[in-house]
């Protein structure tokens, strides 16, 4: 350890979550910092994401507000604010029947913008390391430090390992297979059985098609297009459609989801995420309402992501260990919320560890307290997302919102619906929530 350093923190993946605890670790300067990518440069995939008000305040408190802003039409505003638009889309005319307020506005940024506003703002203490992707891991008894052992043969000893290596993270199999084998020595089959059925991710029965649309094109076919100014949702059974404007209106991030509920939790056969066509998945979306088809017709190349989840987890920390974002709980997005709860992870995380009486001889219950307060809120999370992804395909037992013959019926279901999405997203209003949650009795652990 470096003098004067009293913890020395690995990161494994330099994605949103990654880069966002490395931020708010860097306010520590008794924190050695290093941040390993499997990647060979630093690139973000991926196209829109959307900010609640609760993680937006961790974008206030780490200083990134200003520079957000830049990248985004997207404006600050307080109290009740209008956000999405829902039509009920599977049918030649499209019925309007919903808007979303909110507590707060709804923030819309490029995922790309997202991650090199945290690179500009990250010090030089942090260092980066690309093309190193992790094998394994070992943690050393009697404050030995883990060491990581990397697929180019090199290795790294740390204090502290935080797998934010995403979907198929290496140190969230790691951490399993080590409880699994304890769990098995100790005769208990199966909580061992329980550990590795969390190890590899499962298929949520749902495929996104994901492109952006360059908002002149979208012009062109209809300049009164919704979608050019307001965030939209088109809804139908077993799909639906989501897009709104990004990079100061230039962009339309679009997504198409073709869902199948009745292949949940299975094994998807075929390529998580490729190249793809529009024809894939048109005739999902056939017989739907014009804006649809318009937008539809825009759509160029799009890219097809077979969503899958991680079976839940008694923990998301094993000793001196601990997994967050993708890694913890890779979700569904029809909450709209994986990147929210990353940064929520990052910030608690880089908070418990940056406290003054954390230090390598008790960080395994300063790894305990996020553990306590992070494993449940994200798991609400999920299970509302999950929901959604049902309430948004018109999957709801025992209602018929196809029922033309019964407008007030039809409406009044649809009405329902809405209030319940609605309801379901209010966890991300609620604002004051950090750093609240990490004070008072929580810090007896690292005391007692």
């Amino acid at each position: 350890m470096s003098s004067g350093s009293r913890l020395r923190v690995a990161i494994c993946g330099a994605g949103i979550a990654g880069l966002t605890c490395a931020l708010a670790l860097s306010r520590h300067p008794d924190i050695e910092i290093d941040i390993f990518e499997s990647a060979g440069k630093l690139a973000e995939v991926g196209a829109g994401i959307g900010l609640f008000p609760r993680p937006w305040q961790i974008i206030r408190e780490l200083g990134l507000e200003q520079d957000l802003l830049k990248t985004t039409e997207s404006r600050l505003l307080e109290g009740p604010v209008p956000s999405f638009r829902y039509r009920k889309s599977d049918q030649r005319e499209g019925l309007e029947f919903y808007r979303l307020i909110t507590q707060g506005a709804l923030i819309f940024l490029h995922r790309a913008d997202y991650q090199q506003t945290l690179l500009r703002h990250l010090p030089p203490t942090c260092r980066t390391h690309c093309s190193k992707r992790l094998r394994s891991y070992i943690q050393r008894p009697s404050g030995g430090g883990t060491e990581l052992f990397f697929e180019d043969g090199t290795s790294h000893v740390c204090d502290v390992l935080i797998g934010a290596d995403g979907l198929k993270s290496a140190v969230r199999k790691t951490m399993l297979n080590e409880k699994a084998d304890k769990a098995k020595a100790q005769g208990k089959w199966k909580e061992s059985a329980e550990l590795l059925g969390s190890v590899d991710p499962v298929w949520s029965g749902c495929n996104a098609y994901r492109t952006l649309i360059p908002a002149e094109r979208l012009k062109a076919r209809a300049p009164m297009h919704s979608v050019l100014t307001e965030p939209m949702q088109y809804l139908g059974k077993n799909g639906y459609v989501i897009a709104y404007p990004i990079s100061r209106g230039k962009m339309i991030n679009f997504v198409a989801f073709d869902m199948r509920h009745d292949l949940e939790n299975t094994r998807f056969n075929g390529p998580w995420v490729c190249a793809s066509d529009k024809s894939k998945f048109a005739s999902r979306f056939s017989g739907w309402e014009p804006e649809v088809q318009t937008l539809l017709d825009c759509v160029e190349n799009p890219l097809q992501w077979a969503i899958h989840t991680i079976p839940p987890m008694r923990s998301f920390v094993s000793g001196r260990v601990a997994v967050m974002g993708d890694a913890a709980h890779a979700m569904t997005p029809h909450e709209g919320s994986g990147a929210g709860q990353a940064i929520e992870d990052a910030y608690l995380l880089a908070t418990v560890l940056g406290h003054h009486r954390a230090n390598r001889n008790n960080v395994h219950r300063a790894l305990a307290i996020y553990d306590d307060i992070r494993r449940p809120a994200a798991y609400h999370v999920m299970e509302h997302s999950r929901k959604n992804g049902q309430y948004f395909t018109l999957h709801v037992d025992g209602v018929d919102f196809n029922n033309s013959g019964k407008p007030k019926e039809q409406w009044d279901n649809l009405q329902r619906l809405g209030r319940t999405f609605e309801k379901n997203w209010e966890w991300g209003e609620f604002v004051g929530f950090f750093p609240r949650c990490v004070t008072g009795s929580f810090w007896r652990g690292l005391v007692n």
